[in-house]
């Protein structure tokens, strides 16, 4: 029988991506997406095949993850869940945290008490929580034993959360498991975020703005990589899976300066373009990912290098214009900093 996926926050950048790499590759599941269509999410980077609130393959209902009575409607249909609903940007948390709190701790937190509810029907949930909660490493790299030391409201906020399941599963048994995304990057990602910011600057013939020298240092993994990571999550056995987190990465790191440089010589830009403005307050000042639990359980590893998966997005962003251009206005954020100042960043 044809089993059912609730992805939330599926209108979203990793969300849509899922709900494309699944289309494709799965047509025997029926997707459901929820999503609230905030600023960083829209039906457009969705298939164009999906129908509003119908039996059908795909299946798009707005709302918000928070709402009881929405939820536990969908659960109640569910046999898999992928909760992705989440307000994700690190800049954006510093200036205006409620929503953060509300979404990202209230909004897992109802559908929790959805899957506690509809538990015999519910076969797993995989929440996507992020890399973010580690904070800077203490050591070279970072694996799924590290301290969980969050540096901004988002990566406190999703700490609550990634905790939370993991409280659910231990309590009640729930059939849940925990992945910790470092950063990725892809098509369909919001101008707000490092690498479309960068390349699309780089389109417009606009300054790139460093945070402070550059030289904090992320982990990025392509999309498709997590896409397949969490495919694999949704075939493997239960029992090896309940309770545990999973780190996916690309193992690498490199710094913001160098990313702005990449891009640069990818696009032919003029390295003046390339220029320093104040550090933002919660940097993290180190990110490389170790990989090796789920590789070792479930044999993923990343597949697509740095440089391909850069030239691939920055080809997915020439040939649609349209699709990010009217979100220019959105790309800079305001920032209290610790002194009171109010920053665009």
């Amino acid at each position: 029988m044809s089993k059912t996926v609730l992805i939330t926050g599926g209108a979203g950048f990793i969300g849509s991506n899922l709900v494309h790499y699944l289309r494709a590759r799965r047509p025997d599941l029926r997707l459901m997406v929820l999503d609230l269509l905030t600023y960083a999410g829209s039906t457009d980077s969705l298939p164009p095949d999906f129908r509003f609130m119908v039996d059908a393959p795909i299946t798009f209902w707005h709302g918000n993850v928070c709402n009881p009575s929405l939820v536990h409607h969908l659960v109640e249909r569910s046999d898999i869940i992928i909760h992705l609903a989440a307000e994700t940007h690190v800049t954006r948390s510093i200036f205006d945290n409620q929503v953060f709190v509300e979404t990202d701790v209230m909004g897992t937190q109802t559908l929790l008490g959805a899957v506690l509810k509809h538990r015999n029907k519910v076969e797993r949930l995989i929440h996507v929580s992020t890399s973010e909660v580690y904070g800077t490493a203490i050591g070279e790299v970072i694996d799924e034993e590290h301290p969980l030391n969050p540096t901004s409201p988002y990566a406190a906020a999703k700490c609550a959360a990634d905790r939370l399941v993991y409280s659910y599963v231990q309590t009640y048994g729930l059939p849940a498991t925990i992945v910790r995304p470092f950063n990725n990057y892809g098509p369909r990602q919001h101008m707000e975020k490092l690498v479309p910011r960068f390349l699309t600057s780089a389109l417009l013939e606009e300054p790139m703005m460093v945070h402070g020298d550059g030289s904090a240092q992320r982990d990025f993994v392509h999309v498709d990589d997590t896409c397949t990571a969490l495919h694999a999550l949704i075939d493997a056995p239960i029992d090896r899976l309940r309770g545990e987190v999973f780190n996916v990465a690309s193992g690498e790191a490199r710094s913001v300066m160098d990313i702005a440089n990449d891009i640069v010589a990818l696009t032919r830009s003029d390295p003046a373009l390339v220029r320093r403005i104040e550090e933002r307050p919660g940097q993290v000042v180190l990110h490389r990912g170790d990989y090796s639990k789920i590789q070792a359980l479930l044999g993923w590893k990343p597949t697509i290098a740095w440089q391909q998966g850069l030239a691939s997005t920055f080809a997915w962003y020439q040939q649609n214009r349209a699709y990010w251009e009217r979100q220019l206005k959105l790309r800079e954020i305001p920032v209290i900093h610790a002194d009171g100042r109010l920053i665009l960043h």
